[in-house]
Protein backbone atom coordinates (compact mmCIF):
# COMPACT_ATOMS: atom_id res chain seq x y z
CA UNK A 1 0.00 0.00 0.00
CA UNK A 2 1.26 3.48 -0.87
CA UNK A 3 2.02 5.91 1.98
CA UNK A 4 -0.75 8.35 2.77
CA UNK A 5 1.51 11.41 2.44
CA UNK A 6 2.23 10.41 -1.17
CA UNK A 7 -1.38 9.67 -2.13
CA UNK A 8 -3.29 12.56 -0.50
CA UNK A 9 -2.10 15.31 -2.89
CA UNK A 10 -2.91 13.10 -5.89
CA UNK A 11 -6.37 12.40 -4.52
CA UNK A 12 -6.94 16.11 -3.95
CA UNK A 13 -6.38 16.88 -7.63
CA UNK A 14 -9.79 15.29 -8.20
CA UNK A 15 -11.62 15.84 -4.92
CA UNK A 16 -11.01 19.59 -5.10
CA UNK A 17 -13.09 19.73 -8.31
CA UNK A 18 -15.97 17.67 -6.91
CA UNK A 19 -15.01 14.00 -7.17
CA UNK A 20 -16.26 12.02 -4.18
CA UNK A 21 -13.59 9.88 -2.59
CA UNK A 22 -14.61 6.22 -2.38
CA UNK A 23 -12.69 4.25 0.22
CA UNK A 24 -14.83 1.14 0.78
CA UNK A 25 -16.61 -1.51 -1.25
CA UNK A 26 -19.94 -0.30 0.12
CA UNK A 27 -19.23 3.28 -0.97
CA UNK A 28 -18.47 2.02 -4.50
CA UNK A 29 -21.68 0.00 -4.66
CA UNK A 30 -23.70 3.00 -3.55
CA UNK A 31 -21.97 5.45 -5.89
CA UNK A 32 -22.05 3.27 -8.99
CA UNK A 33 -25.58 2.10 -8.33
CA UNK A 34 -26.94 5.64 -8.11
CA UNK A 35 -29.57 6.88 -10.54
CA UNK A 36 -28.21 8.91 -13.42
CA UNK A 37 -24.63 8.96 -14.62
CA UNK A 38 -21.47 8.52 -12.58
CA UNK A 39 -17.91 9.02 -13.77
CA UNK A 40 -15.48 6.88 -11.80
CA UNK A 41 -11.75 7.54 -12.00
CA UNK A 42 -9.42 4.87 -10.65
CA UNK A 43 -6.50 7.09 -9.71
CA UNK A 44 -2.87 6.01 -9.59
CA UNK A 45 0.64 7.18 -8.72
CA UNK A 46 1.96 6.54 -12.25
CA UNK A 47 3.08 9.23 -14.66
CA UNK A 48 0.17 8.72 -17.04
CA UNK A 49 -2.25 9.42 -14.18
CA UNK A 50 -0.41 12.64 -13.32
CA UNK A 51 0.20 13.79 -16.88
CA UNK A 52 -2.97 12.68 -18.61
CA UNK A 53 -5.71 10.97 -16.56
CA UNK A 54 -6.27 13.45 -13.73
CA UNK A 55 -5.92 16.50 -15.98
CA UNK A 56 -8.31 14.89 -18.51
CA UNK A 57 -10.89 14.20 -15.83
CA UNK A 58 -10.77 17.85 -14.76
CA UNK A 59 -10.84 19.15 -18.36
CA UNK A 60 -13.84 17.00 -19.23
CA UNK A 61 -15.94 18.86 -16.69
CA UNK A 62 -15.75 22.04 -18.79
CA UNK A 63 -18.51 20.75 -21.06
CA UNK A 64 -22.23 21.39 -21.54
CA UNK A 65 -23.13 17.86 -20.46
CA UNK A 66 -21.43 16.26 -17.48
CA UNK A 67 -22.20 13.27 -15.27
CA UNK A 68 -24.60 13.60 -12.37
CA UNK A 69 -22.01 12.16 -10.00
CA UNK A 70 -18.21 12.12 -9.86
CA UNK A 71 -16.28 9.49 -7.93
CA UNK A 72 -12.72 8.32 -7.46
CA UNK A 73 -10.80 5.55 -5.74
CA UNK A 74 -7.03 5.17 -5.53
CA UNK A 75 -5.29 2.00 -6.73
CA UNK A 76 -2.78 0.67 -4.23
CA UNK A 77 -4.41 2.63 -1.42
CA UNK A 78 -8.22 2.27 -1.36
CA UNK A 79 -7.87 -1.49 -1.75
CA UNK A 80 -11.45 -2.63 -1.02
CA UNK A 81 -12.98 0.17 -3.07
CA UNK A 82 -10.80 -0.50 -6.09
CA UNK A 83 -11.42 -4.25 -5.89
CA UNK A 84 -15.20 -3.70 -5.87
CA UNK A 85 -14.99 -1.17 -8.71
CA UNK A 86 -13.01 -3.63 -10.81
CA UNK A 87 -15.65 -6.28 -10.22
CA UNK A 88 -18.24 -3.86 -11.58
CA UNK A 89 -16.07 -3.06 -14.63
CA UNK A 90 -15.94 -6.65 -15.93
CA UNK A 91 -15.27 -7.67 -18.74
CA UNK A 92 -12.48 -5.08 -18.72
CA UNK A 93 -9.29 -6.28 -17.04
CA UNK A 94 -7.96 -4.37 -14.03
CA UNK A 95 -5.98 -1.30 -15.00
CA UNK A 96 -4.98 1.88 -13.31
CA UNK A 97 -5.49 4.56 -14.04
CA UNK A 98 -8.78 4.07 -15.80
CA UNK A 99 -12.08 5.88 -16.18
CA UNK A 100 -15.53 4.36 -16.31
CA UNK A 101 -18.89 5.96 -16.99
CA UNK A 102 -21.92 4.28 -15.43
CA UNK A 103 -25.53 5.06 -16.21
CA UNK A 104 -28.18 3.86 -13.75
CA UNK A 105 -25.69 1.32 -12.40
CA UNK A 106 -24.63 -0.04 -15.80
CA UNK A 107 -21.14 0.40 -17.27
CA UNK A 108 -21.58 2.28 -20.56
CA UNK A 109 -18.10 3.64 -21.39
CA UNK A 110 -14.58 2.63 -20.40
CA UNK A 111 -11.16 4.20 -20.86
CA UNK A 112 -8.43 1.75 -19.93
CA UNK A 113 -4.82 2.53 -19.10
CA UNK A 114 -3.68 1.66 -22.63
CA UNK A 115 -6.09 4.35 -23.90
CA UNK A 116 -4.46 6.85 -21.51
CA UNK A 117 -0.76 6.11 -21.98
CA UNK A 118 0.83 8.28 -24.65
CA UNK A 119 -2.26 10.42 -25.15
CA UNK A 120 -2.72 14.02 -24.15
CA UNK A 121 -5.13 15.10 -21.46
CA UNK A 122 -7.08 16.98 -24.15
CA UNK A 123 -7.52 13.84 -26.26
CA UNK A 124 -8.77 11.86 -23.28
CA UNK A 125 -11.07 14.69 -22.20
CA UNK A 126 -12.54 14.79 -25.71
CA UNK A 127 -13.22 11.04 -25.46
CA UNK A 128 -15.02 11.62 -22.16
CA UNK A 129 -17.00 14.54 -23.57
CA UNK A 130 -18.25 12.37 -26.44
CA UNK A 131 -19.40 9.81 -23.88
CA UNK A 132 -21.07 12.56 -21.84
CA UNK A 133 -22.91 13.73 -24.97
CA UNK A 134 -24.19 10.22 -25.56
CA UNK A 135 -25.09 9.17 -22.02
CA UNK A 136 -25.54 12.27 -19.82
Amino acid sequence: MYPEELVIPMKEELTVVGFKELTSAQAVEEALGADGTTLLVINSVCGCAAGSARPAARLSLAHDKTPDHLATAFAGFDLDAVQKARELMVPFPPSSPCMALFKDGELVHMIERHHIEGRSAEMIADNLKMAFDEYC
